[in-house]
């Protein structure tokens, strides 16, 4: 069969669906209907009702926890594993277009959720339905998991694992190509200091995100230090806001981060207290050599150390960081090293999330089908399966690796404004996994 061929006669049904997912702005809403908020489930049941459509059987968990898709018979079930969750916005002026209305220019489809995951996961399920509209046939049951709560804490997967049977291997399409073999260690911590103070300081909307804005209140010597400093900032409405580089925590040394640079300005006109001076004496190096020295291993590379988010109330300050460890690097000792930092300027450190860090060796036969789908649809027998600082759902459950859909090479826009993918590496993506599911899945 011609996949290429019949990939291009499908996606104009692929983006119309994909506008359905993008159009629901599905960002955690803890106070909201269900566990993760009314657009969440939007989100979940929106994917459910395009899976009832292609043909597969659905299932949403009552809780509302997580859902998924499968086709096919058998004992053996196949899991591929996407989320409808996604990050914030952020700062809306940064958008050329609106954020939750998929929008192709240029050769991108351009929207929250185009990259991460809506779009790789709806990729996936597309080019299993291709094969089967072809008349292939499963040698196994194919299970397509949809997860409400990647961005956050996993209690989607949580609640999956606690409740429903596992694939015997799988897939998530939730980071690059060729395959993902190594994931860094994820650890999140919030430190908290009671400390006299009326500075104000708030910004970042996630954890796993650098912040794009911070703010505080106006003041003309914080301003000053700005401007020697050289940093972005507005000034509207007595408050001073300075802009940032958003950027994917794992990836937080490629960022520009607002709240350091805020903390910055403050520390240096005088404006501080306890968490001030950690940020800026231990917290602005973004490989946290300031706390843990030059950490690093040969397998997955340097520590990540991201100041995500900032809440100074009165004389409560708040901060989340979060932390990719490489492979080889303990958990105890990141803990146990931040710890005795954070105490030094009394400020208690509290766990918030932790995912383990995952190490696959890259010989077994069900990675190179893998890789073999790649190398065949690409043409590219030179990139090797490579190490991570995301954290994806292969973390959830044995024998599940991260898949693609972002090529060797290709714009990463996860989490930051415009975020989007190019329309010829979605298609690329899909024939890679309709070839994958023929070296796995098919008699």
């Amino acid at each position: 069969m011609d996949l290429k061929l019949l990939i291009d006669e499908a996606f104009d049904d692929y983006k119309r669906d994909l506008g359905r997912l993008v159009g629901i702005g599905s960002v955690l809403d803890e106070n909201g209907a269900k566990p993760f908020g009314e657009n969440i489930q939007k989100a979940l049941e929106e994917v459910i009702a395009i899976s009832n459509e292609m043909g597969f059987k659905t299932y949403i968990d009552p809780e509302g926890y997580y859902g998924y898709a499968e086709i096919g018979e058998g004992e053996e079930m196949f899991g591929v594993l996407g989320h409808m969750d996604v990050v914030p916005v952020g700062d809306l002026d940064a958008w050329n277009t609106n954020p939750f209305e998929l929008v192709e220019a240029d050769g991108f489809l351009m929207g929250r959720g185009s990259q991460d995951d809506k779009g790789p996961t709806l990729a996936s399920m597309y080019a299993l339905k291709i094969l089967l509209d072809q008349g292939v046939t499963l040698n196994q049951r194919v299970r397509f998991i949809f997860g409400t709560d990647e961005e956050s804490l996993w209690r989607c997967m949580n609640a999956y694992v606690a409740k429903e049977e596992l694939p015997t291997k799988g897939f998530t399409p939730d980071s690059s190509f060729p395959l993902i073999y190594a994931e860094k260690g994820l650890i999140e911590y919030t430190l908290i200091s009671h400390q006299k103070s009326d500075i104000m300081l708030s910004g970042g909307d996630a954890l796993n995100a650098v912040p794009s804005s911070a703010q505080t209140t106006y003041d003309a010597k914080v301003a000053e230090e700005l401007d020697n400093l050289g940093y972005k900032y507005t000034v509207k409405d007595n408050v001073i806001t300075v802009q940032g580089k958003a950027m994917h925590a794992q990836v937080a040394d490629k960022g520009e981060n607002a709240i350091v640079y805020l903390a910055q300005a403050l520390y240096n006109a005088d404006k501080r207290n306890d968490m001030i001076d950690f940020i800026v004496e231990k917290g602005t190096d973004a490989n946290g050599r300031l706390i843990y020295g030059d950490v690093q291993d040969d397998i997955s590379g340097k520590l990540m150390f991201n100041v995500g988010k900032v809440n100074f109330k009165e004389n409560i300050q708040e901060v989340g960081i979060d932390i990719r460890f490489p492979v080889t690097y303990p958990k105890d000792k990141v803990e146990e090293i931040l710890k005795k930092t954070a105490h030094e300027y009394r400020i208690n450190v509290d766990l918030f999330d932790y995912l383990k860090s995952i190490y696959v060796e890259k010989d077994s036969e069900f990675i190179l089908n893998l890789m073999g789908a790649y190398q065949e649809v690409t043409g590219d027998m030179v990139t090797q399966p490579i190490a991570s600082g995301g954290a994806t759902y292969a973390r959830a459950m044995d024998n599940v690796v991260a898949f693609g859909a972002i090529f060797p090479g290709a714009e990463k826009t996860e989490h930051q404004p415009n975020e989007r993918i190019k329309i010829e590496d979605m298609k690329k993506a899909m024939n890679v996994y309709a070839q994958a599911f023929l070296n796995l899945v098919v008699k």
